[in-house]
């Protein structure tokens, strides 16, 4: 018997594409490092157009291979929108709660995933970042009461202590690994659909 463990992804279960969106300066590159690289940086520069990591987690012993997508917040990078939500199974939307404009406009971001997104069970996370600066100005509360409203998950993070962070992936994937559809059909292509 060969007990050389060759191929890495074997018992992998699933790969999903993860996106991660927000506007500008929220902390989206910076909550992706802390999640792939264990790794914080004050400095980081913003995203242009996409970057995109790969790492796999362990949730409720099924491994899923995550392909994250980390988007520009800035408009003029915007360009590569639909291709960009095509085939995603989670969606990890970020906001500062030291900024309470990068949370009015999560409506805007809300719109532009329905208008995008070729699947209506595509999973939601909701994160609250920068939870460790002290001029708070949104409210847990708030963004309970939004992320309800419009049937996400929530949470409240850090990138910075990585307070919240692995949490969150780890609940989006295992909603994700709860809702079979979104992620079992993927090879087989769909038709279009009516309406």
């Amino acid at each position: 018997g060969s007990s050389g463990s060759s191929g890495m992804d074997e018992d992998v279960l699933t790969t999903l594409k993860i996106l991660i969106i927000g506007e500008s300066g929220v902390g989206k590159s910076s909550l992706l490092l802390r999640f792939t690289d264990d790794t914080f940086d004050p400095e980081l520069a913003a995203t242009i157009g996409v970057d995109f990591k790969v790492k796999t987690i362990s949730v409720d012993g099924n491994k899923a291979k995550l392909a994250i997508w980390d988007t520009a917040g800035q408009e003029r990078f915007r360009t590569l929108t639909p291709s960009y939500y095509r085939g995603a199974q989670g969606v990890i939307l970020v906001y500062d709660v030291t900024r309470r404009d990068t949370f009015v406009k999560l409506d805007n971001w809300l719109n532009e995933l329905e208008t995008y997104c070729t699947r209506n069970d595509i999973v939601n996370m909701l994160v609250g970042n920068k939870i460790d600066k002290e001029n708070r100005e949104v409210d847990r509360n708030e963004g309970l009461k939004f992320a309800r409203k419009h049937s996400m998950l929530f949470i409240e993070a850090s990138a910075k202590t990585c307070d919240g962070v692995q949490c969150a992936f780890e609940e989006l994937v295992e909603k994700i690994i709860q809702t079979p559809g979104l992620w079992e059909s993927e090879n087989q292509n769909s038709g279009p659909s009516s309406g």
